[in-house]
């Protein structure tokens, strides 16, 4: 029975091909390095998946040096200065 309950969720959570071609679209259009690109240009799955991952890895480095930032700039006003309040908004 567990077997039949295990089938019946994985068969749910499949996706059909034109779902997948329609999220690989949706992913090319958020990515700056394939946007770019002129739409004759095809790109393949697995690219668009990887050049996903290195953008994402970009943004969280960009977060980190930005936090880092930051908490230098507070390091550097006044405690109870509305700059110094400013500054730990955006950080939390």
């Amino acid at each position: 029975m567990s077997n039949r309950r295990s089938r019946q969720s994985s068969s749910a959570l499949r996706i059909s091909d034109d779902q997948m071609i329609d999220l690989v679209s949706q992913l090319c259009q958020l990515l700056p390095e394939i946007r770019e690109r002129r739409r004759s240009d095809k790109v393949s799955a697995s690219k668009v998946l990887q050049e996903t991952c290195n953008y994402i890895r970009k943004l969280h480095r960009e977060v980190d040096n930005l936090s880092e930032r930051l908490s230098q700039l507070l390091d550097s006003v006044d405690e109870d200065s509305h700059e110094a309040s400013v500054i730990r908004s955006l950080l939390m």
